[in-house]
């Protein structure tokens, strides 16, 4: 579904990406690890136009996303769920997620979304008219992942949905992640919690300053004894 070949990606004269490639199948859940720095995020906003690349090529069931201007991406079936969560502070919580579904004209379709976001985020009904900027860090990431659902996507990009959050609230986080994947959509982590990302991951990738530097199973990753150093404590 997502293929990226040697990608170079600048900003200014620093390189951030260095030939970057790795690939996403249809329904699968990879995990991209690495520390601060690394290029994890650079490497999503390569994905999602936000950043043009230097070089290289990527490709998103046939098209070419290099050719594609950044707000076309939800057409294709691509939602973001950036880092720091980046809800709509003044605006409501039913406000943001009404504005995932922007560009969908099956309004009962929409509505039925909203319902199983709210049954997925049980806080979010508490808090639907509440101002998105006043909610906690958690619920902030609840309303991002909701928000970017509501567009209902074929691939989900997740930026460090666990950064900042307190242990169950990751738990939960994770458990939602997990179930969307279930749901035969597929998604890519960026996540610096390399024990709770290979958790539920299919297959993971490490970034090490702007280069993959291992590729594997959850098993292949956790018995390496350089990851177990890096970024298990072990």
């Amino acid at each position: 579904m997502l293929e990226l070949n040697n990608v170079n990606l600048y900003y200014g004269r620093i390189q951030a990406l260095k030939n970057v490639s790795l690939s996403v199948r249809e329904g699968e859940l990879v995990a991209l690890l690495g520390a601060n720095g690394a290029g994890k995020t650079s490497t999503l906003r390569a994905i999602s136009c936000m950043h043009p690349i230097k070089e290289g090529s990527i490709h998103f069931s046939g098209t070419d996303l290099t050719k594609v201007p950044a707000h076309r991406l939800v057409d294709l079936g691509i939602a973001h769920c950036p880092e720091g969560r980046q809800v709509f502070g003044r605006l409501s919580v039913k406000e943001n997620l009404e504005l995932g579904a922007f560009r969908r004209k099956d309004k009962e379709e929409v509505k039925r979304d909203l319902e199983w976001i709210y049954s997925t985020f049980p806080r979010l009904v508490e808090r639907r008219s509440q101002s998105a900027g006043t909610l906690s860090g958690g619920e902030q990431q609840m309303l991002a992942i909701g928000r970017a659902l509501m567009s209902r996507p074929k691939l989900v990009l997740f930026d460090e949905p666990s950064l900042g959050l307190a242990p169950l609230i990751v738990e939960q986080i994770f458990d939602v992640i997990k179930k969307i994947k279930e749901q035969g959509r597929t998604v890519l982590l960026v996540e610096q919690n390399a024990f709770q990302a290979l958790g539920i991951a299919d297959r993971a990738y490490v970034l090490e300053t702007g280069t993959i530097k291992l590729e594997g199973t959850p098993e292949q990753l956790l018995s390496n004894e350089e990851v177990k150093r890096a970024y298990l404590g072990g």
